[in-house]
């Protein structure tokens, strides 16, 4: 019978008070932009397929009190020699709320947790823009959100050693 509390006793407290905690709010589109420049003609069967430059960035800003608002910022640019097929640009947010992260955390919680819950959601609007456009959906690969804060951490200790922008002599 001790699993069974006394009557009037005070359940023990786990100190939940300072244990990091993170919501999502909301996440949304925030712009959303497709250009077909050449259609109809780069629509037309039996074409090469098209080279595509692909780019993704990440970026937090906070809000007021714990809120923080996520963006996954990516576009695509897809050419046959010079023409230009397709251009699609996307920023999808996520607003999450973050409670009890010390500064050392919080930066890899926005920059790699948070992307990586709303990118599916992302993929997914940009695949379907690429498809209503005419063309076969977009599927990206999942992206390393930890590769792209480790590189976005060197070339900012990179900018802090060489403040000038100078290039070191080897």
């Amino acid at each position: 019978m001790a699993d069974t509390p006394e009557p009037g006793a005070t359940p023990p407290q786990d100190n939940q008070q300072n244990v990091p905690q993170m919501r999502i709010l909301a996440q949304y589109i925030k712009d959303l932009s497709f250009e077909n420049p050449g259609a109809p003609a780069t629509l037309r069967a039996n074409q090469a397929q098209p080279n595509i430059d692909l780019n993704i960035d990440v970026q937090a800003k906070p809000l007021e009190g714990n809120s923080f608002e996520v963006a996954i910022i990516m576009s695509a640019r897809a050419q046959r020699g010079e023409e230009t097929t397709f251009i699609c640009e996307l920023t999808y947010c996520g607003l999450f709320d973050l409670v009890n992260f010390d500064d050392a955390s919080r930066q890899p919680m926005l920059l790699v947790e948070c992307p990586r819950l709303i990118f599916p959601y992302a993929r997914r609007v940009f695949a379907d823009a690429t498809r209503d456009g005419g063309f076969p959906p977009l599927m990206l690969e999942p992206i390393d959100f930890a590769g792209l804060y480790r590189q976005q951490l060197e070339k900012q200790q990179a900018a802090a050693q060489n403040p000038n922008g100078e290039t070191p002599v080897q």
